[in-house]
Formats: structure tokens, C-alpha cells, sequence
């Protein structure tokens, strides 16, 4: 795309114009706060509370790269987006959590060295950079099989996509670093170390471009394949396609590479590209091709997944094949309509091809749903298990085929691990034994005893009692099972009646749900958002589009969309009650189909001591106040920092003038914690996080007992100030170190805490008498 050129100098304008604590945050910047993060809790009074975890059981989560060992099934490594790394010895039976106490649990890639199965290298930071991925902190090496790791440097990498061992010696490995997800990065790139990770090289200096993908010959491994990919995410905008996606080719250990481009497509309108290498045949080079070139004009009224207007209608997927080693490439894949939707517009977080160890011409294309080519990659068929299958899940992302027994499969997708033994026919899976759920909230009834919810990564919303302790069944309470509510989702249940709950189910499509307890999967549900009227524009919800039932009256409901919201009868007729609060900046909205929702309101809060006292943030960085039920709206981002996504606002249970606020700057690569409160309205605001680890801040939550008893959750954790914020002390305990605490709660009755984390479920912890 022609625009493409201008891009980068633009950001880079930005980036310079941004104040110098609040530019991108550099790698070194993350060690040292995963450094302060393990003295807060050495240090802290509470480092030997325990957390309980409740669930669910019944889900996983992203899985980003599988591994097995050829001829024995009962070994099996798998790494997480946001999860960290596991291994099983059992075939499944149990996993061992290799990875809770590093820097972070976001993990893109990893390789376990074939001399040595006890040398692993570890990839950190999630390469397909969904909506919430969390970056890395580079390489992590273990000389033990996983029981210790030691950092071996390339901390500013972001994200890692590939790493691969040497098959001889397992001081060569080479990393395919992507970069960061939300900013340029001259980091990102192809690198090799030759002394195990003491020191680094980069490779291909003349592509500025990340290294999406990496294939090494089977035999030769000075021979090895490269893909580039030029891509950057915006607030506004998924990754579009851009120029220069490349595939690069070495034959002396990566000195010197040559750009394969003979028969491939122009990269005007490809975006990113996936490679795999026969084993049988080390000539044959597949590579799957993310184009977005336009196929047909759209439908009349046609729409997307999300229900929005489709205004280009992409190629998709295309897989392209070369049979003399990269030197000419031709169009592989025949029918193109089948795989029209293979990935849709969203190529830019599959992009993984397989080859059948022993059959050049057996082929895994990794999608939406997962296919298989037989003919060499000219017709695929989705892989549809048996009805005697357990159940699989979408969204496919990593898949090793065993050389011995190219029958046994192990795929990663976004449902966990799962494993077939008959070429994909019958699935075997491990949802209910790795917990690594990713939540995006969490919040709870009044039933006794009460029951929590959230919505999760892929999984829609799950609910169930805080009574669950996972690994242990207890037909006395709720166990984990569906919810109301999408994966994208604010629950708000009225407090009067437990089984009504309100909910989006994407992007600010609320709804009102009935429960009927009698029968758990029954469910009465009512469309309720708020319709866009003549003088408004098309109403804009974020992915976690914010809902407030009033403290004062359980009938009245808060939604916003960038316009602010409230019914006064549970949602059946609504009242729009202020301007655009964003800054409405058409420059920062993105097209479909690459659009991500922005510049719309992400927090509401209503004082629990003032009825019609209103606060709402958005999320480039607006915050109100209306002190007349949104008669008169003031602006009190006076003292803030600018444009930064609001994470949180809590109005005071103790003096009307109280309000804290959370900000979360993840959307920019930028760690720096920001918690404010203010004792006059907004009027002035006081920075309050003192000694906390860099990294975004997510929530903030006042104790229901003590005025001074503060809780927060960030990226890195969560802490309890018992002074008001002027200090923190980390509550980890038994978490791992680095976990993302995505919400948080003090139920006001039974005064336990409960925490979602993104990637690994819900925990609780019973007693806070200590806190107190």
C-alpha cells in the first residue's frame, strides 16, 4: 500500500514528540522492573499468603507453540500467550508450570535443544499481537529441563516468533524477533547467538523489518528460510498490509541472505507470510500468504463477524510452493473460494504451515479452523473431527507433527492443547488440567455463597461459585459453565436479584439476561443497547464497552458507547445524557475491515454517597465529571497524562470528593504506572503509585471496612497500599511472579478478595484479616 511509505516517518514524529518517561518503554526498562517487582515481594508482610485458585476447569487458553518428542507420546512442552510454559511426562494426564517465577508469563516461541533435551530456550512476548497481548522480556535459557532459567539477553525484542537450536550444538541458536506490538522497534529482526545466549548478532542488517517465521534444513542447517514482515498496530487500526514482506534465503549459517521473490506476489497487498520445509524433500518450500489483495466487491448489506459494514472482502489465504529451494515460486492453492474465509481478515495472527515430515506433499494450514492439503497444496479440506471426538477448539496457532508417526498431531490454538492419533479424526484435550483462562474482568452475585464472573479471551463469558477449588468437584455449589456475555464483556448483576445480569456481547451490544437456576443452560435474554438516533454518529463501543448499574437504584443502568447512556427501567427505553466525550479525532479511526473501535468511553462511575454524581474516562485519555446526573459535564483531565487509555475509575464509598483513577498506557509500549486520586472532584490530581514495579495499571478497589486499605492489579501483579496509596506492598504470595491481574474485588459481605488474571484464571484469597 502506498500510504505505507508515509507511516513510519509519521510515528516516528510522534514518538519524538512524546515526553521522554512516556516514549515506548526499552527492555532494559522491563528487566528492571521484574527486578523491583521480586524485591517488593521478598520484602513484603504478606509474601506467604495463599491465593486459591477456583478455575475455571473447564477452559485453557492461547496456546502459542507445542513440542513433542518423536516415538514417545508421553512428553509434551507447550508455551502460552499469556500463560507461561508447560510440560507434561504423561501423556496430558498432568502439566508442570515451568515458568512462574520469570518476567513475564507472554511467551511467543521456544525450542528444546535435540542434543540435549535438558537446554530449552524460551521466547518471550506473544507474536500474533491480539487485542490484550502483553509483550516480552527476550530470551530465557534453562540448563535443567526448566527447573531454573537464567535471562541470555534480547530484552528488547518485544515479540518473539520463532527460535531455533542448532541440531549439534546448542550454543547456536537463532531468534526471530517480531517487535513491538504498538511501536516502531530497532529491535526487531533476525539474530543469532554462537556462545548460548552471552552475546547476540543480527542478521539481514539491510530488511529494518520483524522476523515473522524461520525454518532451518533438515540436513544441512547452515541452509535456513526467513519471512519479514513490515507490520505496526495502531489504537484505531488492526495491522494493514504493507510493503516488503519478504522471504529470505542463507546458505552459510545466516552471513549472507538472497530475497526469494521469483513467482511470488507483489507485496503491495500481502501482509503476514508463514513458511514451511519439506523434510522428505528439502526442495520443496511452502509458503502461506496473508493477501489482502480485493477479491470482490461486498454484498449488499454484507457484514462482518462483529456486525459491522464490510467494506473489502480480501483474497485470504494463498499458499504458494517452490520446488527447486526457493529459487521460482508458483500458485499452489487451487480453489481459492474455500479458503475465502479461512482467516478473513485476520491472516495477521495465524500465518503457520506444516509439511508432513515424511510427505512433501502432505500439507497443515493453520487458520480459524485447521486443513489439510494432500495433493500438495492445491486443494485443502477443513479437518473436521469424528462426533466420538472430545472437543476441539478455533483459532489455530502452532502444530507438530511426529516424524516417526505422522499420524500423531499436537496442535496449540486458542482453546489450549489438544492431541490425535488418527490424523486429526479423534481429538484428545487438556482444557480442564492447564488453567491459563485469560480474563479480561471479574465480578460477583450476592447468592451465598456468592458466585463470580467474567468475560475470557475466546471463550465468551464463565461463571461460577467462589467456593471452587480447581482439581476438586463439589456438586454443592456451581461448578465453572457458560455465562451470559461475549469474550468482550463488563458483567453488572443486580444486587436485588442475583440471577438478572447485564452484558455486551461485543463491542457494546448489551443485553439483560434471566437465569433460571433450575436449569443451568437456560437463559432469558433481551437485546438492550441504546439504538444510534438521526444526530448521532455510528455509535462507537470499545472491545470492553463499560456498563454501571447506580449504586442507588438497581433499575438504572450507565452504558457507554463515546456517547453516555442511562435507562431508568432495566435497559427497556434510554436517554442519551452527553456529548461526545472522546476527542473524536477522524484521523485516529481505522477502516473496516481493520478497524478497532477507539475514542469511546471505558470507565463510569457513580459516587456511592451522591446520587447523580457521574465520572466517566475513555480511552484516548478524556475524563468527566457531571455533578447533575449528566445535566453539565466538566472536563478534569487537568494533571494527567495525555491521550492515555482510562483503565478505572472508582468514586470514594468515604468522602464525596474522593475519586481514583487508573491508566493503562500498554497501548503505546509503555510500562509506566499511573494511579491518581483526587480529594476535590478532579479538580487536582496526586500521583499515589509510589514504589510500584513499572507496569500498566488495570484496576483500583477501596476495602469495603478500612478508607485507608487500598488493592490495585497491574500487568505485573497486584498490591495492597494500607496507607492510602503512599506505599505498596505486593500481595503475590503464591502467584506467579509476573501474572497479569486484569480485575479485582472486595466482596462487600464476605470481604475476601477475588482476582482475574489474563492467562491464568480466577484465585482468591480467603482471609484479609491480616491486611487490617
Amino acid at each position: 500500500m502506498k500510504h505505507s511509505f508515509v507511516l513510519i516517518p509519521i510515528l516516528l514524529i510522534l514518538f519524538l514528540q512524546l515526553p521522554a518517561q512516556d516514549r515506548p518503554s526499552s527492555g532494559k526498562e522491563r528487566v528492571q522492573a521484574f527486578k523491583k517487582q521480586k524485591n517488593s515481594l521478598a520484602r513484603s508482610p504478606f509474601q506467604n499468603l495463599i491465593w486459591r485458585l477456583t478455575g475455571p476447569d473447564i477452559i485453557s487458553g492461547r496456546c502459542t507453540e507445542v513440542l513433542g518428542v518423536s516415538g514417545n507420546k508421553n512428553v509434551i512442552w507447550a508455551s502460552f500467550a499469556t500463560s507461561g510454559f508447560w510440560k507434561t511426562e504423561d501423556a496430558g494426564r498432568t502439566w508442570a508450570s515451568l515458568f512462574d517465577k520469570e518476567g513475564t508469563q507472554s511467551i511467543g516461541a521456544f525450542a528444546v535443544a535435540p542434543s540435549n533435551q535438558q537446554i530449552i530456550y524460551v521466547g518471550t512476548g506473544e507474536s500474533n499481537i491480539f487485542r490484550a497481548s502483553l509483550p516480552g522480556m527476550g530470551v530465557y535459557k534453562s540448563r535443567d529441563g526448566g527447573k531454573t532459567w537464567a535471562h541470555a539477553g534480547l530484552a528488547g525484542s518485544g515479540t518473539i516468533s520463532r527460535v531455533i537450536i542448532h541440531p549439534e550444538d546448542p550454543n547456536i541458536v537463532y531468534v526471530a524477533a517480531s517487535g513491538n506490538e504498538w511501536s516502531h522497534s530497532k529491535d526487531r529482526g533476525l539474530y543469532v547467538t554462537r556462545n548460548g545466549g552471552r552475546s547476540w548478532k543480527r542478521l539481514i542488517p539491510e530488511d529494518p523489518n520483524g522476523i515473522i517465521d524461520l525454518v532451518m534444513h533438515p540436513t544441512d542447517p547452515r541452509i535456513m528460510y526467513a519471512s519479514s514482515w513490515n507490520r505496526i498496530r495502531l489504537r484505531w487500526s488492526d495491522p494493514t498490509p504493507a510493503e516488503n514482506d519478504f522471504i529470505w534465503k542463507t546458505t552459510d549459517g545466516g552471513t549472507t541472505w538472497n530475497k526469494l521473490t521469483n513467482g511470488l506476489p507483489n507485496t503491495t497487498y500481502t501482509g503476514r507470510v508463514g513458511i514451511a520445509l519439506s523434510q522428505s524433500d528439502p526442495n520443496v518450500l511452502y509458503a502461506l500468504v496473508d493477501n489482502h489483495t480485493p477479491l470482490r466487491k461486498p454484498k449488499e448489506n454484507e457484514l462482518d463477524a462483529y456486525g459491522r459494514p464490510i467494506q473489502i472482502v480480501p483474497t485470504g489465504v494463498q499458499v504458494w510452493k517452490s520446488t527447486d529451494a526457493g529459487d521460482h515460486f508458483a500458485h499452489a492453492s487451487a480453489n481459492e473460494k474455500k479458503l475465502e474465509g479461512f482467516a478473513g481478515t485476520y491472516g495477521w495472527v495465524f500465518g503457520q504451515i506444516r509439511v508432513d515430515p515424511t510427505n512433501e506433499n502432505h500439507v497443515y494450514i493453520l487458520g480459524v479452523p485447521l486443513a489439510r492439503s494432500i495433493d500438495g497444496g492445491r486443494t485443502f479440506n477443513i479437518m473436521r473431527a469424528d462426533k466420538t471426538s472430545e472437543r476441539t477448539h478455533s483459532d489455530h496457532h502452532a502444530l507438530w507433527i511426529d516424524p516417526k508417526d505422522p499420524s500423531y498431531l499436537i496442535n496449540g490454538n486458542d482453546g489450549g492443547v489438544v492431541t490425535s492419533s488418527d490424523s486429526g479424526r479423534n481429538w484428545n484435550n487438556f482444557f480442564d488440567v492447564i488453567p491459563a483462562a485469560q480474563f479480561y474482568n471479574v465480578t460477583y452475585d450476592m447468592k451465598s455463597p456468592y458466585n463470580v464472573m467474567g468475560s475470557v479471551q475466546d471463550h465468551f463469558s464463565h461463571m461460577g461459585s467462589v467456593k471452587n477449588t480447581y482439581g476438586v468437584k463439589d456438586s454443592t455449589i456451581l461448578n465453572w459453565s457458560n455465562s451470559p456475555g461475549g469474550e468482550g464483556s463488563i458483567h453488572e448483576v443486580d444486587p436485588q436479584d442475583p440471577d438478572l445480569i447485564y452484558s455486551s456481547t461485543f463491542y457494546g451490544r448489551l443485553q439483560r439476561s434471566k437465569l433460571f437456576p433450575a436449569y443451568q443452560d437456560s437463559i432469558e435474554e433481551k437485546s438492550i443497547f441504546p439504538k444510534k438516533a438521526n444526530d448521532e454518529e455510528q455509535h462507537r463501543g470499545e472491545w470492553l464497552a463499560y456498563t454501571l448499574l447506580s449504586p442507588h437504584d438497581n433499575k438504572t443502568i450507565y452504558h457507554g458507547f463515546q456517547y453516555l447512556f442511562k435507562s431508568t427501567d432495566q435497559g427497556n427505553t434510554w436517554k442519551r445524557i452527553s456529548g461526545d466525550m472522546s476527542y473524536n479525532n477522524k484521523d485516529r479511526m481505522g477502516k473496516t475491515p481493520y478497524a478497532i473501535n477507539h475514542q469511546a468511553i471505558t470507565a463510569i462511575a457513580e459516587s456511592p454517597l451522591q446520587k447523580g454524581l457521574l465520572y466517566t474516562g475513555t480511552d484516548d485519555g478524556r475524563v468527566w465529571i457531571s455533578m447533575n446526573d449528566g445535566g453539565e459535564w466538566k472536563e478534569i483531565a487537568q494533571g494527567l497524562p495525555a491521550h492515555v487509555h482510562v483503565s478505572r475509575i472508582i468514586a470514594s464509598k468515604y468522602n464525596t470528593g474522593t475519586v481514583y483513577i487508573t491508566l493503562s498506557d500498554r497501548r503505546e509500549d509503555n510500562i509506566k504506572p499511573y494511579i491518581y486520586r483526587s480529594n476535590d472532584y478532579g479538580n487536582t490530581w496526586t500521583a499515589i503509585v509510589t514504589d510500584l514495579p513499572a507496569a500498566p495499571v488495570n484496576v483500583i478497589r477501596e476495602d469495603p471496612k478500612d478508607p485507608k486499605l487500598l488493592f490495585c492489579g497491574t500487568d505485573m501483579g497486584v498490591y495492597v497500599s494500607r496507607d492510602h496509596g503512599r506505599s505498596w506492598q505486593s500481595l503475590q504470595g503464591n502467584l506467579p511472579l509476573s501474572v497479569s491481574v486484569s480485575d479485582l474485588f472486595v466482596h462487600p459481605r464476605d470481604l475476601n478478595v477475588v482476582i482475574s488474571t489474563y492467562g491464568r484464571g480466577v484465585w482468591v484469597l480467603d482471609d484479609i484479616s491480616a491486611l487490617r
